[in-house]
């Protein structure tokens, strides 16, 4: 049970029985609820972060420390289901014409849940994406330029029967229609001409970015952050521990771009 406007985690109540129904929904006072299935026993929970036209599917563990819930892990699922779990926030987002969103979905077996896809503020705090932090704000600088430059705005016409013609046809497969969900999102958020943008106009951003998350002034920025978070004697530990995060993104970056 769930309140329907919440969020971390705030009146989440695990259901088992009627009396705990019962006392759940009473003690939710004046809240409106909503009750969710379950999966039980799932593998893997991930949270996918969109940013317009990008997604970064984390591995994600909601029962960590908030330093601890994002999980450092490049080969947590299979490309298959990766490209599922994607293709989820981006179908989401387009068909809600959302371009700041995350979703989560838990995977069981192989099959992919969408559980919780409308966070309309999601979490992009350092102290929360540590080693994500640098992809999340490129991603978000990158969509400011691109919408600036090119002039785009939003559509206010959600035009949502074309999802449902899909949803709606029996003679495709559930992959089928992933394929054509995909093709819709990356018509909304313009994905080929965005990539092209970031290629040919923003060619040299990476190397700035990277000098920028590598320097001391982004080094200020992350020890002024921690010491307006954490108590004092945990200051000294979180400095260490998110300053050797960001140095793992750095030295991954540095050998993606070719040293």
């Amino acid at each position: 049970m769930k309140p329907y406007d919440g969020g971390a985690w705030v009146g989440v109540s695990r259901i088992r029985d009627s009396a705990e129904l019962h006392r759940a929904y009473d003690e939710s006072g004046q809240r409106l609820m909503h009750l969710q299935q379950a999966v039980e026993g799932y593998d893997v929970f991930a949270r996918s972060l969109s940013i317009g036209a990008e997604t970064m599917v984390m591995r994600f563990d909601p029962d960590q420390p908030m330093h601890a819930r994002y999980s450092v892990s490049h080969d947590f699922l299979d490309a298959g289901t990766g490209a599922e779990a994607v293709t989820i926030g981006k179908l989401v987002n387009a068909f809600f014409r959302w371009e700041f969103n995350s979703c989560e979905t838990l995977v069981r077996d192989g099959v992919v849940y969408p559980i919780d896809y409308a966070n309309a503020c999601p979490d992009v705090a350092i102290t929360s994406l540590h080693y994500y932090f640098p992809w999340a704000m490129k991603a978000l600088v990158r969509w400011s330029v691109f919408c600036l430059v090119t002039a785009r705005r939003p559509r206010l016409d959600l035009a949502t029967r074309r999802y449902f013609d899909i949803a709606d046809r029996d003679d495709m497969t559930y992959a089928d229609k992933l394929a054509g969900y995909r093709a819709l999102a990356d018509a909304y958020f313009e994905a080929d001409r965005y990539a092209d943008f970031c290629a040919s106009r923003l060619a040299g951003f990476d190397v700035v970015a990277l000098e920028y998350f590598a320097g001391p002034d982004f080094d200020r920025l992350l020890v002024d952050t921690v010491r307006s978070t954490f108590p004092p004697h945990e200051q000294e530990q979180f400095v260490a521990h998110y300053r050797g995060l960001i140095r793992a993104w750095v030295r991954d970056e540095t050998a993606r771009l070719g040293g």
